[in-house]
């Protein structure tokens, strides 16, 4: 059996299949979002590898690569996991998610109804 190596980089670049789907007019902002998002979840996989060597050196006192590669959070340690990688999100999130719902809204903002009233 041959062994084959993976060439991660050309793989983590390579353009997918159809058009990408477009959330803002301008592709400036759509690069940042992208890049954005990318650090997010670099982070976010930081974020859990560091929770694993902790937890791992206040158990074991000494830890091997193997030994973060192969810990499996069950019960309890899954749950504050999870819930630390959700308030993360939603903290970095917080902005993008305003701006959504502000255009969600059907009342237009508070400035506009001072300037209204100002001007009538």
């Amino acid at each position: 059996m041959t062994e084959t190596t993976l060439d991660w980089m050309a793989l983590a670049n390579r353009k997918p299949k159809g058009k990408r789907p477009e959330y803002f007019s301008d592709p400036h902002n759509e690069q940042a979002y992208s890049v954005l998002l990318a650090l997010v979840g670099e982070v976010s996989v930081m974020r859990q590898r560091l929770d694993t060597v902790e937890r791992l050196l206040e158990t074991k006192g000494t830890i091997s690569r193997a030994d973060i590669d192969n810990f499996v959070p069950a019960g309890e340690v899954a749950a504050e996991r999870s819930d630390m990688t959700r308030e993360y999100i939603l903290r970095v999130m917080r902005g993008p998610m305003q701006a959504v719902e502000a255009l969600e809204e059907s009342e237009p903002p508070i400035e506009t109804i001072c300037d209204e009233l100002l001007n009538s």
